[in-house]
């Protein structure tokens, strides 16, 4: 059976270093920190008081008015946001199409935990009566954020929500990818969205020992392959890619960014948060990614990895690098944007994945920022493009996320010859 070929004709996002793919694309280049100090809730009693949070945000601001607010938690609004200009950049006149065709799936690990923790907590200190929110439900559920993208421009195709954790949102996008490919759909919104910044999302992550604790100086915490890097800054925002069939996207003049041209989706089976130490199942599924794309390790330019400033995760990603790539690691360019932006959980893959989209069209490698001493169990070899950005051409970029549980997915995003 022939397959289609897949393109990305149009980009979203609201994320901690912009509310807008520009404001994103200026800041990626200036290697900014999106990191600053909690104020949804009182941090006093706990260990984490900082996250990458989204600057300047109401949801007025992005015309939602206050029945909607109401309606929808804040990875819904998000998603809306970043769907909203991912529609408007494709250039779709969504009038003229078969609705039909055009389908949504989302990545989103832990939905609306913020608005679930606000319910509870009026409940308790409300008293014994009950009163909580007719949306409560309808608002929470994972499923919700691409439910309200359907119901808001019609879209009749495919429509559902993987969670996978932090795999979420790439494994969102090559189930869409999919979709186009067997013919089962045209057009498709995808990517991710999280809003997990609230006393149970950081309380939770901190219990685990996660969480970044350096809030002396917040602004430098995730730190990927620093030796002194202490866990992951949590972040929130939401990241949407418009995927299409390369005939259709032709025949209509749309600007094409990427093609997505390989995808490698394995598991660890090996512990219910931790990676495995030789990065085994993340090796599988970058050769895979590559292999599908019709590859080879050579061809592969740019590397957005997983690096989420854990001491053991980074580790265990450059080794799997390592495995994969042989001696032609050396010879690519790798960066963890997460260092910026923070860790946006199930969002983060369609985050990076905009970022690889920055490094084909713009020909520059965004930065690993934060890095000061150098830990003995890393290859400074490998050019992890530290502190700076870096220009290079980019033909074949691939970004990597990996889930608690083991979950571990492999894009390859190409330039369209």
């Amino acid at each position: 059976m022939q397959t289609k070929r897949v393109v990305i004709t149009g980009i979203g996002t609201i994320n901690p270093l912009g509310n807008s793919v520009k404001e994103f694309f200026t800041n990626l280049e200036k290697g900014v920190s999106g990191c600053e100090p909690i104020e949804e809730f009182d941090t006093t009693l706990f260990k984490t008081k900082f996250a990458c949070r989204i600057k300047d945000y109401s949801p007025e601001k992005f015309g939602f008015d206050r029945k909607e607010v109401r309606k929808y938690g804040k990875f819904s609004q998000y998603a809306l946001i970043a769907a909203k200009e991912a529609i408007e950049d494709s250039n779709l006149d969504l009038a003229s199409m078969n609705l039909s065709r055009v389908g949504v799936i989302l990545g989103s690990g832990i939905g609306g935990i913020y608005e679930l923790n606000q319910e509870i907590m009026g409940y308790v200190e409300g008293g014994k009566t009950p009163r909580y929110s007719p949306f409560l439900i309808p608002g929470v559920i994972t499923n919700i954020a691409a439910g309200n993208i359907s119901i808001k421009y019609g879209l009749k195709g495919p429509n559902y929500v993987v969670t996978s954790a932090c795999a979420s949102s790439l494994h969102a996008i090559n189930d869409a990818y999919n979709m186009i490919q067997l013919g089962k759909a045209d057009v498709m919104i995808t990517g991710g969205t999280e809003s997990p910044i609230s006393e149970p999302g950081v309380g939770g992550f901190g219990s685990l020992m996660a969480l970044s604790t350096r809030n002396d100086d917040y602004k430098t915490a995730s730190r990927p392959f620093d030796k002194n890097r202490d866990g992951f800054v949590i972040g929130e925002g939401a990241g949407i890619i418009i995927l299409e069939d390369y005939e259709r996207a032709v025949a209509r003049g749309a600007k094409i960014y990427a093609e997505i041209t390989g995808v490698g989706i394995t598991a660890d089976a090996y512990h219910i948060t931790a990676p495995q130490p030789d990065g085994t199942g993340a090796s599988e599924a970058m050769f895979n990614a590559i292999q599908e794309a019709g590859l080879s390790t050579k061809d592969i330019d740019y590397i957005n990895v997983h690096g989420t400033s854990t001491t053991i995760g980074d580790i265990a990603e450059l080794n799997a690098i390592k495995n994969v790539f042989g001696e032609d690691a050396y010879d690519i360019s790798i960066s963890s944007t997460k260092s910026m932006t923070g860790h946006l959980l199930g969002a983060a893959g369609a985050i990076e994945t905009i970022a690889c989209i920055f490094a084909i069209n713009r020909s520059i490698i965004p930065p690993t920022i934060n890095f000061s001493e150098e830990d003995e169990n890393i290859d400074y070899k490998l050019n992890l493009t530290l502190n700076k950005a870096q220009h290079r051409e980019v033909n074949h970029a691939l970004n990597n996320s990996f889930g608690f549980g083991g979950h571990n997915c492999s894009i390859v995003l190409s330039k369209l010859k």
